[in-house]
């Protein structure tokens, strides 16, 4: 079986979204051996630096809390941001998540916060996290042709932003403590822009925002978001990144745009 060249670079795309970042020759190599083998280099140069240089990878400044002391520190910094900048600022320097230090960047919002429209996925993917954008990869450019399609662009009618605002190495689901952990920021972020409409992305989304399971059975029907000021209208749709790996489901995200759609004509 042989791949033309677009198919392998759209293969090769689809490995890096994935977290696939290391390619396997046809030789077989004993990683292991070499490991093994190159162990006393590193110590010796270990050595030379000052233990206080020795920090492996990007450890936290402070030791990570338990995830329910983290969770309600978590809380306490959203509630007193009383403006988006600040509310990244307090994410920036939060410590609690332990996703914070596999992540390269913080992944906080992409749009205009006074459209009517809030968008919220699950997490940022391989090239979200090093542009510091949410849905910049081949998901972000369907969602983007999926807007224009009903008359939107994230430029002027939509604010969009993630569960989560780190990623979760090679792209797995997070964990219940990670969306837990999180969770107080997304809330404080949605309270802020006070769109007219919330949008969830995905079946992590909904779940943690709406409480509905099973994206296929709840997406596509209306229900509300309680932002502990007022109700805001909310709907479930299928990510960009399984529309990808099925193609056939996105008539059923274009029924969602165009409820989405008359929902707006309806303000």
């Amino acid at each position: 079986m042989s791949l033309d060249a677009v198919s392998a670079a759209e293969l090769i795309a689809w490995y890096a979204e994935m977290g696939v970042t290391e390619a396997l020759d046809e030789t077989p190599h004993d990683h292991f051996a070499a490991a093994a083998e190159a162990a006393p280099a590193r110590q010796a140069a270990a050595r030379l630096v000052p233990p206080s240089q020795q920090a492996i990878g990007r450890a936290p400044a402070t030791p990570l809390a338990p995830p329910d002391e983290a969770a309600l520190s978590a809380r306490a910094l959203a509630r007193d941001a009383t403006t988006l900048d600040e509310l990244k600022a307090a994410l920036a320097s939060f410590e609690g998540c332990p996703l914070k230090t596999t992540a390269k960047n913080l992944v906080f919002a992409d749009g205009n916060p006074a459209g009517k429209v809030m968008f919220v996925g699950e997490a940022p993917g391989a090239d979200e996290d090093r542009i510091g954008l949410p849905f910049v990869g081949r998901s972000g450019q369907l969602l983007d042709r999926m807007l224009a399609a009903i008359g939107l662009s994230r430029q002027e009618h939509v604010y969009i932003a993630n569960l989560l605002p780190w990623r979760p190495p090679g792209n797995r689901t997070p964990t219940p403590q990670e969306v837990a952990i999180c969770l107080p920021f997304i809330q404080r972020q949605i309270e802020l822009v006070d769109p007219e409409i919330l949008v969830c992305i995905g079946g992590p989304s909904a779940q943690g925002l709406l409480g509905v399971s099973g994206i296929l059975a709840s997406r596509g029907r209306w229900m509300e978001y309680d932002t502990g000021r007022r109700m805001i209208r909310a709907i479930a749709t299928l990510h960009p990144a399984y529309l990808l790996r099925q193609p056939v489901q996105k008539r059923l995200a274009w029924r969602d745009l165009r409820a989405i759609k008359a929902a707006l004509a309806a303000l």
